[in-house]
């Protein structure tokens, strides 16, 4: 009777941790903010300036967003927001008007469809 308590408490405990490790698993890559940068360069139409520059301020914005998935959970939505305010106004620099409002919406909406804004 005790070895089958025993065996019951086991199970449940090694069930929980592995639903919780998924859990953490899948908000993490929830956070990875990876692109492809041909198919962004032509949705935007961008130069091949404008493609490296953005290529490099988007290596920096996925940082802080890794950065972010594995913060507390008090301070990530406040890293996320820090790292999507920098990242815009980075852009601002090296896309036109025209690029610059498209490029908001495909983060806006990457960012609705990961829910993390």
């Amino acid at each position: 009777m005790i070895l089958m308590v025993v065996a019951m408490l086991s199970m449940t405990m090694t069930s929980y941790a592995e639903n919780e490790n998924a859990e953490n698993t899948l908000s993490v890559e929830s956070y990875d903010m990876s692109v492809n940068f041909r198919k962004l360069a032509v949705a935007l139409d961008m130069t091949g300036d404008q493609m490296e520059s953005v290529e490099e301020i988007h290596r920096m914005f996925c940082n802080e967003m890794i950065q972010a998935a594995y913060a507390s959970k008090d301070e990530r939505q406040k890293l996320v927001d820090l790292a999507v305010k920098k990242d815009l106004r980075y852009m601002r620099y090296v896309l036109d008007q025209k690029q610059y409002k498209k490029y908001q919406l495909l983060l806006n909406s990457t960012l609705i469809n990961r829910g993390l804004k």
